[in-house]
């Protein structure tokens, strides 16, 4: 338990001592949310929607085999 509070407690000295590392963390996770929320909500829309199961089951089949 001494061992992982320790770690804990580098991490955390080393987080408050940094100055240009919070906005280089700041920049990340904004390019994090606007990769994962913003692009998947206007590139990927939800095509399974709104279907029951037997007919997002028809759905995936139709996409995942091809015909010849």
């Amino acid at each position: 338990m001494k061992t992982l509070r320790s770690v804990f407690r580098f991490y955390v000295d080393g987080f408050r001592e940094m100055t240009l590392g919070r906005t280089l963390w700041a920049i990340i996770l904004i390019k994090l949310f606007v990769m994962f929320v913003i692009l998947r909500l206007l590139f990927f829309p939800d095509l399974l929607a709104g279907k029951d199961p037997q007919e997002r089951a028809d759905y995936v089949l139709e996409n995942l085999i091809p015909e010849n």
